[in-house]
């Protein structure tokens, strides 16, 4: 299985248009080979280089199994992220590069959880469920850093 992104190249950088500095919305993602027996996808966004430990950015269950995923859209549940919404947060880092780790997991299920689930909630969920993950890491350093 595969995620690419027609916004930027495994670890190249985000444009600013996805982050907070720009219209803070998700970029456009590509799905490519699900492994047989997918029933849905998840995603989760996250920063592992943040001061106080990874700071969650998207959270996104019960996605249908698809192909791409549109700029600015929801393509399946939300669950909270780590700004304590249910949405996309985009990178923000308050110095310093950091990386953003798009991780896609294909599921033998749909889950039917509510929305809101934090990221630790619903890895244990779904772990029993994973068929295959895939990443995609993008960096992001603010344009006010220099």
């Amino acid at each position: 299985m595969k995620i690419r992104s027609n916004a930027f190249e495994h670890g190249g950088w985000i444009p600013g248009k996805y982050t907070c500095e720009g219209e803070d919305i998700s970029p456009q993602l590509e799905i490519a080979n699900a492994p047989d027996g997918t029933q849905s996808l998840a995603l989760i966004v996250d920063d592992p280089d943040a001061p106080m430990g990874r700071w969650v950015h998207w959270v996104v269950y019960d996605i249908p199994v698809i192909e791409r995923i549109d700029e600015n859209s929801v393509p399946g549940t939300q669950g909270t992220n780590d700004f304590k919404r249910q949405d996309y947060g985009g990178p923000c880092p308050p110095s310093g590069t950091h990386r953003y780790y798009f991780k896609l997991y294909a599921l033998d299920r749909m889950l039917k959880l509510a929305p809101g689930i934090t990221k630790d909630d619903l890895e244990r969920i779904m772990a029993p469920h994973v068929l295959e993950e895939t990443e995609l890491m993008g960096r992001y350093r603010k344009e006010s850093q220099g």
